[in-house]
């Protein structure tokens, strides 16, 4: 059983994770190597519950839980120690979730089960990385977390039924729903998002419409609660580059990146987290 759930990584999906655990009555530990990314989660998770309040979804007991009830470390080794579930949300980057994963798989209990939020990468590739590839597994959340209703689970080629029938019990624990996949590069929703995405950003660089009018057009037309460029945005455009440069290396031609996409990137135009992306914020 579950009682115990350490998030590794405090960027946006990784909080939104620690939050929904946090709401369900875990006891939920969130660690990263940056003070600075632990202080705004903390104030994410503070500002969410308290949204939560206003709208009726959240009591204001509960909201004292979470505010007072996650713990935040940054130090990795100390904060797995006790988790029965390790739930790693870095960036898309093999040789960061590689070294995350060896440190959890060395100094957490041995029954712990460790599950990645990666949008891509294998994870038979990321159970090699453990001496317990039957106890992990990908575990996609999908942002923004306590608002997106999915938990996509995607098997190893070692990975265990009772790894897959704990990720789903604790996924219903926590509200959501979930769908069981077989691993091929992509799963199923980065497959076609990312295909998506990439589209609309051709298009934009083509001159066939504004941003705006592309994700208008989507939205009203294709009946989509987000426009792909708008999308790409919240997601983060480095790491939507990094997720079609991994499809384009594993399924070929039609994910190349668009250039437009390159060029955002280098000039550090990353979508809402730097204010200025496909559009400016705020």
């Amino acid at each position: 059983m579950v009682k115990q759930v350490t998030v590794v990584g405090a960027g946006v999906m990784g909080r939104g994770i620690a939050y929904v655990f946090a709401l369900a009555g875990f006891q939920t530990t969130l660690t990263d190597i940056s003070e600075e990314q632990l202080n705004r989660a903390q104030q994410y998770v503070e500002e969410t519950a308290e949204k939560g309040v206003a709208k009726g979804k959240v009591t204001e007991e509960q909201k004292a839980a979470i505010v007072h009830g996650l713990n935040v470390t940054t130090h990795l080794k100390d904060a797995v120690k006790q988790a029965d579930l390790i739930v790693e949300a870095v960036p898309e980057k093999r040789e960061l979730k590689q070294a995350v994963l060896e440190v959890a798989d060395e100094y957490s209990p041995p029954h712990a089960v460790i599950a990645s939020n990666t949008s891509t990468i294998s994870p038979t590739e990321l159970g090699s990385y453990t001496k317990r590839s039957n106890q992990t597994a990908v575990m996609h959340f999908f942002n923004p977390v306590p608002l997106m209703p999915l938990v996509e689970i995607v098997k190893g080629l070692e990975t265990s039924q009772q790894t897959v029938d704990t990720i789903r019990e604790v996924s219903e624990q926590i509200g959501k729903e979930t769908v069981e996949v077989n691993e091929f590069p992509g799963f199923v929703t980065s497959r076609i998002s990312a295909l998506i995405g990439n589209e609309a950003l051709h298009m934009l660089q083509e001159g066939v419409a504004s941003a705006e009018d592309i994700d208008k057009a989507v939205r009203l037309g294709l009946n989509f609660p987000m426009g792909p460029l708008e999308l790409a945005d919240l997601v983060g455009l480095d790491a939507r580059l990094n997720n079609l440069r991994y499809l384009h290396e594993t399924l070929g031609e039609k994910y190349r990146p668009a250039p437009l996409l390159e060029k955002l990137v280098k000039a550090g135009r990353l979508g809402r987290k730097t204010k200025q992306g496909i559009y400016k914020y705020d």
